[in-house]
């Protein structure tokens, strides 16, 4: 059983997933805040695996606490949960460490794979949001510098052991970055990868 918790402030949704998740037999809900001061002073109880978070709560930014929840429970794989589905929040919340990204009216099998999917170590985004991130379009390319510098490796045809070495990170730590490159840029494989660096001059 995937242990869950869920911060958000709408109460009736958070009521729905409880009874969502309950009843699908994969996942319980350990814990409910409505608020992240309220998550704060419960999550060291609860002990989720995943954590479904609300990216606009009463006290504070969703992407905010994304962060700080990272910083403090490494292994707490974070489910963004929101109405938004602008590609910056998007961004923003994947790069503050969630593992995924669930508009609220998705349908409720997307939600239970949404869970099952982080709780495995997946990168999992509901079908709009997959569309939302795959469409080509200049300003949605947004590289950090670590990743610019990982593309230029990339395309100079290192192996992800040898950009390991290179810039000081494990090989495991590469890898998750260039899944994520590939996730990004929407390319199939690291050839198609390359190609959009250099025709996007990325690098």
């Amino acid at each position: 059983m995937i242990k869950v918790a869920i911060v958000d402030d709408h109460k009736i949704l958070t009521e729905g997933l409880k009874g969502l998740i309950g009843e699908s037999g994969i996942a319980e809900v350990v814990g409910i805040a409505h608020s992240a001061a309220e998550c704060r002073s419960s999550i060291s109880f609860w002990k989720p695996e995943v954590l479904m978070l609300d990216v606009e709560l009463p006290d504070m930014s969703g992407i905010e606490y994304c962060k700080e929840l990272k910083e403090r429970f490494p292994d707490v794989k974070i489910l963004a949960l929101t109405t938004h589905n602008e590609y910056t929040i998007v961004r923003q919340m994947l790069d503050n460490g969630a593992s995924g990204y669930l508009i609220k009216n998705a349908m409720a099998d997307e939600v239970l794979q949404g869970i099952e999917a982080v709780a495995s170590g997946e990168v999992f985004l509901c079908h709009e949001i997959d569309l939302l991130m795959k469409r080509p379009s200049e300003k949605n390319i947004w590289l950090t510098d670590r990743e610019r510098e990982l593309l230029k490796l990339i395309s100079e045809g290192l192996t992800n052991g040898e950009i390991a070495d290179k810039i000081f990170l494990s090989p495991e730590t590469i890898k998750g970055y260039r899944k994520n490159l590939l996730l990004k840029l929407g390319a199939k494989n690291t050839a198609v990868l390359v190609k959009m660096a250099v025709e996007q001059k990325l690098i």
